[in-house]
């Protein structure tokens, strides 16, 4: 029996195409192990999003080649590296790392892995071979609810790409070459899968693409003003399938990932408020607030829109948390950007924030553009809008105080409430005897900065205290 070892960098959207391969390689009746050292193959599920992220890829690419000649078996070991950055560069790493790899799989290959690890025995290359490239093309896979996943998240929660690929033209990003256009899938795969995730007991289920507000658009014969309000009669929308999503028996949420402010509407907002299972919270990464770097960013955006979309979502979804995230130092940020930026972020109180340092893409328009931001400015700019944003944070973490909140426990001592994202967010501390993966209503007795603690009805403080020691 052939092992296999995989290692998942970089987003959940990674994540999922890492669940993809493994339960291919496991129908395949191929055993996947988590130690690389005793392994046949070693798969390397790369990231390209930013300058940080290949360099990780490449470094744990490189880490396991090194380690390929400790031993006879690992000697013997086939490296093969899939994901975004071999969709990105296979041909430039084909040459570049001749001697290191045997094969670069893209995302279309996810589903196809298995017969290409047997490809790769069966021919056995030598060291004077490049390594095989089963990339052809651009990207175009999109799974379906009969796709073979194994889940790496914990059970109690899981992701679901409802939705591959991305239309939007923004300048700083490189998804859209990689990932290929926009494709939804339909209502009825998504419900359908999520429907026996909860019956195999996740609390929690992650809807997330690269711009989840356009799902099913694409299925429209003519894409209408952003601006204009979603009907839904029109045919398949994001408002369609929340519906249904809410209306599978169960107590759980649905969480809103990744989406684009463009995109929302009125009957959104009013579609979340009234599904009570529709976490209140949602991800709408705004990226700045500068007229003059939305329009070089081109978020298909304005500076007002944005003020105004941030008010309507929050006057019609009562207790909603919003995060976002912002770029500073793109091309031609001006110190007066950054203190309209600074005034914004102040002003509206974001709830959850993170803030990127721009990163200069290959084959992105604003790498080729003029004006280019130095790394110290982009670094002060940085930690000038984190530091803001520390401070409103702690106000929103002390506004909970003494307020009681439905939280699903994650592991001994740790808890998440609707506010917080997986792995990104804050987490609430509560004593570790609670149950692991289920829900509990607890009473928020403090806070540490992003997060909170919290004691369950009728547990007294003292008691707390010494479970929080033990941790």
């Amino acid at each position: 029996m052939i092992k296999v070892s995989l290692i998942s960098l970089g987003c959940a959207k990674n994540l999922v195409d890492s669940e993809i391969m493994v339960g291919h390689l496991h129908q395949a009746g191929m055993a996947v192990i988590p130690e690389a050292d005793k392994a046949d193959v070693v798969i390397v599920n790369t990231c390209s999003f930013i300058d940080s992220s290949k360099e990780e890829s490449l470094s744990h690419i490189l880490e396991v080649h090194q380690s390929r000649g400790m031993t006879k078996r690992r000697k013997e070991q086939k490296l093969i590296v899939a994901g975004c950055m071999a969709q990105r560069f296979s041909k430039d790493l084909s040459t570049s790392l001749h001697d290191e790899v045997d094969a670069f799989i893209g995302l279309d290959q996810l589903t196809k892995v298995a017969p290409i690890i047997e490809e790769i025995y069966a021919k056995e290359r030598g060291k004077q071979d490049a390594p095989v490239n089963f990339i052809v093309g651009k990207s175009t896979y999109i799974p379906d609810f009969n796709t073979p996943r194994f889940r790496l998240t914990p059970k109690h929660f899981a992701y679901i790409k409802i939705a591959e690929g991305c239309n939007h033209p923004c300048t700083f990003c490189i998804i859209p070459q990689i990932r290929g256009r926009h494709r939804s899938r339909t209502v009825e795969s998504v419900v359908a899968e999520a429907r026996q995730l909860v019956k195999e007991g996740v609390k929690e289920l992650n809807l997330i693409s690269q711009d989840t507000t356009f799902f099913g658009m694409d299925t429209w014969e003519q894409r209408p003003n952003p601006r204009t309000p979603v009907d839904s009669s029109r045919g398949t929308a994001l408002t369609t399938l929340l519906r249904e999503l809410n209306a599978i028996e169960g107590d759980f949420w649905i969480r809103l990932l990744y989406t684009h402010p463009a995109h929302w509407s009125d009957e959104l907002i009013k579609t979340i408020a009234e599904c009570p299972k529709v976490a209140r919270y949602i991800d709408i990464p705004l990226q700045h607030i500068s007229d003059a770097m939305l329009e070089r960013m081109q978020r298909e955006t304005s500076g007002d829109y944005i003020r105004d979309l941030i008010k309507r979502i929050r006057a019609g979804i009562p207790g909603i948390a919003v995060r976002t995230t912002f770029i500073v130092g793109f091309p031609g940020e001006t110190d007066a950007d950054v203190a309209e930026l600074c005034q914004f972020i102040e002003e509206t109180k974001f709830e959850r924030l993170g803030v990127f340092r721009y990163s200069q893409e290959e084959g992105t328009r604003g790498a080729k553009m003029p004006d280019q931001i130095p790394a110290k400015v982009k670094e002060a700019r940085w930690h000038k809008l984190m530091a803001l944003q520390q401070k409103i944070a702690a106000e929103v973490s002390k506004s909970h105080v003494g307020q009681t909140l439905k939280v699903l426990v994650e592991e001994p001592g740790v808890a998440r409430g609707e506010a917080d994202a997986p792995d990104i967010d804050g987490r609430v501390y509560v004593p570790r005897e609670l149950p692991v993966s289920e829900f509990v209503e607890v009473k928020i007795t403090g806070y540490q900065d992003y997060d909170l603690l919290a004691l369950p009805k009728g547990q007294k403080p003292a008691e707390f205290k010494v479970a929080k020691q033990a941790q």
